[in-house]
């Protein structure tokens, strides 16, 4: 089988098992659809050149070169990687109707996408930390 083939199938995993490699953080985050703090978070204020992966899957979900300061307190980007590295759906919890975001290979929790961002889309991908990992461009 390929690797692009490869990299579209869906993971599925117990939550024992997702329990087991990921920190209770990443965890409550990309499994329970939970946000960590803002502006305490790893990736805020990063601004290595690279490339962010989904933290539960390694799906690489967006570029540094479409990250940008938003002030909301979390990594802000403008665009994914690609948009079938991506899913939405509609988030109606705490008396709001947004945008959630998640991992379309583990459909991991990533945050929420916004119509406020700068151009060329206009979107903000606001994402927290804990559902990424880093790769620095080299």
């Amino acid at each position: 089988m390929s690797q692009d083939k490869k990299q579209k199938e869906k993971i599925k995993k117990s939550e024992e098992e997702w329990k087991e490699e990921l920190s209770p953080e990443s965890y409550c985050i990309l499994r329970e659809g939970g946000t960590e703090e803002p502006f305490e978070n790893k990736y805020y204020n990063h601004k290595e050149e690279g490339t962010y992966y989904c933290a539960g899957c390694g799906n690489p979900l967006f570029s540094s070169k479409a990250k940008y300061n938003s002030r909301c307190g979390w990594p802000s980007f403008f665009e994914p990687v690609s948009e079938d590295n991506i899913s939405t759906r509609k988030d109606t919890s705490h008396n709001m109707i947004r945008t959630e975001v998640l991992c379309s290979i583990c459909s991991g929790h990533l945050g929420h996408v916004f119509e406020d961002g700068p151009k060329p889309t206009g979107l903000r991908y606001c994402i927290n930390s804990a559902s990424l990992d880093f790769k620095e461009e080299k």
